[in-house]
């Protein structure tokens, strides 16, 4: 049976619960440094049952940047963050950026501080030198009023100076339901982008998941400029019938997104720097196959 990415979410947050604009780096020749990186949950039943292997795998494709979407009990894939910066630096590898949900139990309401288990998230993602702390969902308890999701901001932003203090930044990366959910008649995702502080919330901008809601990435970046430092590069084409969503991920520059106008986009007026590939179905071939694919399209595009 197929796992959708917000399945596998939902689970893992469940799951979790029982146990100015950012400058950008520039080299003395005023070129931005860019960073392009896989999801590692592109190829998560590779991981699953061959972590060592599988990085193996995508480091003699040429990747040196991942972004991971594993973390239980203070292990990444099974490793605890020492072991796992030494896998990683035996590979030539670079964890820039990780996926963990913080979800309501991370946050003590009446102590107005995060929780323990929150606290080690940051403290294992300095230890593998992540420059990104990303939250991938949004519980719905978070966002069941106005006033809720804008109290959860302010957590977001609290956040974002506990990331700082560990010289990364904490991000939030959005699916669908930001674009189609409305609170006093004003989107989530404007309502998130209103009430987060840039110098402190990254907002990874994932330019397919949006696409299930109707909603364009072209558009986006041009009503929040230099906002989108981290994206998601996703295609999207028509799922199969029965599908839990329209469309599903594919292969870069195969589907219905115009990736590479976006790309070019987010880079000169969205302030992007770091590039995370992710597909997340696959057409008939491996996901080993798509991802190297996809890296070679990126570099054809000139990133």
């Amino acid at each position: 049976m197929k796992t959708s990415r917000r399945t596998f979410l939902k689970t893992g947050a469940l799951a979790a619960a029982g146990v100015a604009v950012l400058r950008q780096p520039v080299f003395g020749s005023g070129i931005v440094a860019r960073t392009v990186g896989v999801q590692l949950y592109s190829v998560r039943d590779d991981m699953a049952k061959d972590p060592l292997g599988s990085l193996k795998q995508i480091a003699d494709m040429g990747y040196v940047h991942l972004e991971h979407a594993s973390y239980v009990n203070r292990k990444f894939y099974g490793w605890s963050a020492t072991e796992f910066k030494k896998v990683l630096d035996d590979l030539g590898l670079k964890m820039v950026s990780g996926h963990t949900v913080m979800g309501p139990q991370h946050w003590d309401v009446t102590k107005k501080d995060f929780t323990d288990e929150w606290k080690y998230t940051v403290e294992d993602a300095a230890v593998l030198q992540q420059k990104y702390v990303v939250s991938p969902w949004m519980d719905e308890s978070m966002r069941n009023s106005y006033d809720n999701l804008r109290q959860y901001m302010d957590v977001f932003n609290k956040c974002g100076e506990l990331c700082i203090k560990s010289g990364m930044k904490y991000g939030y990366h959005n699916h669908d339901f930001e674009f189609s959910q409305k609170l006093n008649d004003e989107k989530v995702f404007d309502i998130i982008m209103k009430n987060i502080d840039p110098n402190l919330v990254v907002v990874q901008l994932d330019i397919g998941n949006m696409y299930n809601a109707g909603a364009k990435a072209l558009d986006v970046i041009n009503q929040y400029p230099g906002r989108f430092e981290n994206i998601h590069v996703k295609d999207e084409i028509k799922a199969p019938a029965g599908s839990e969503s329209e469309y599903e991920s594919c292969i870069l520059g195969e589907g219905v997104i115009n990736c590479r106008e976006v790309v070019d986009l987010a880079t000169k007026i969205g302030g992007t720097t770091c590039y995370i590939i992710e597909q997340e179905s696959y057409q008939g071939k491996t996901p080993m196959e798509c991802i190297k694919a996809d890296l070679a399209v990126m570099k054809k595009w000139g990133y």
